[in-house]
């Protein structure tokens, strides 16, 4: 059965990447772990008809932030401690970025359907329509959910809180105020 072999290709190349987003979205490799198990389970029943429209990945990135989001709704109630009594383990290859600043971590203590929002505008590239469509609310909610997020993240963040100073001093040279050549991107604001 041809569909089955391209299944399991897809899998063994696509697993990795998958984990990472799972990571980005959790914080968390073992729930990271849990969602890419879960959406590609999800997909070998549906493998004919999502392989047949040409984007699996995408199938599966979609069905990942929807699993997220859902839990995080059932588990909303519960009370979460925001330190952990001990730290479990990190596998090297969840680990992308050389010289981490903390960002990874600053974006894990967010809520989380604002990490969400950041992960699918900035790691995703994802358009706000779409940010909606996938978390199934309202395009003024993933602006609202962006902003309060970005603000966060600059006062959690040192490199953020670095970067925006830098800039505050800065600002009575040329187009101070304006936005332009803001470089800090994700952290200071997104740029048009």
């Amino acid at each position: 059965m041809r569909w089955v072999d391209d299944l399991e290709t897809f899998v063994k190349e696509r697993a990795p990447a998958l984990l990472r987003y799972g990571y980005v979205l959790t914080g968390n490799p073992h729930d990271a772990a849990d969602l890419a198990q879960e959406a590609l389970a999800r997909l070998g029943t549906t493998w004919r008809r999502v392989a047949g429209k040409g984007d699996p990945e995408a199938y599966v990135r979609t069905t990942m932030a929807r699993l997220h989001i859902s839990r995080w709704r059932r588990l909303r109630r519960e009370r979460l401690v925001e330190d952990l009594p001990e730290r479990g383990y990190l596998p090297a290859d969840l680990i992308r970025i050389e010289g981490d600043t903390g960002l990874w971590q600053a974006l894990a203590r967010l809520p989380v359907r604002q990490r969400a929002v950041l992960v699918l505008r900035y790691y995703e590239q994802r358009t706000d329509e779409e940010i909606a469509t996938v978390l199934g609310v309202t395009r003024g909610t993933v602006r609202s959910q962006a902003a309060r997020a970005l603000e966060k993240l600059r006062a959690v963040w040192p490199l953020a809180r670095d970067r925006t100073s830098d800039e505050a001093g800065e600002g009575a040279g040329e187009g101070a105020g304006d936005g332009a050549g803001d470089g800090a991107g994700a952290v200071t604001g997104r740029t048009a």
